[in-house]
């Protein structure tokens, strides 16, 4: 079923944290709803607002870091591609500072 798609580690975990996270603020949202709030958004958000402004832009840096691995590897003179591992870790604390201060 899914065959079509590359499945390695770092995406089953990115994945993984992203289905954790819905889960995590449904059950949050139930127990206590959310309230605007002004962050350095340039709109009053609420949680859940947040975190779909925070998972689309983990995904662009992950796309983005993917689309240039190649080319980074040529000017920072490496012998591989840099890790995935790197791209998830920046993508979880934009997440996070997002979620956070957003």
């Amino acid at each position: 079923m899914f065959d079509w798609m590359a499945w390695t580690t770092p995406v089953a975990v990115f994945f993984t944290c992203i289905v954790l996270m819905l889960i995590g603020m449904t059950v949050w949202e139930i127990k206590s709803p959310t309230t605007l709030r002004k962050g350095f958004l340039p709109i009053a958000t609420t949680r859940g607002d947040r975190l779909f402004i925070g998972l689309l832009s983990a995904a662009y840096v992950n796309l983005i870091f993917v689309g240039l691995s190649g080319r980074m590897a040529q000017w920072l003179s490496l012998e591989n591609e840099p890790s995935v591992w790197i791209s998830f870790v920046l993508s979880m604390a934009l997440l996070g500072l997002i979620l956070r201060k957003g």
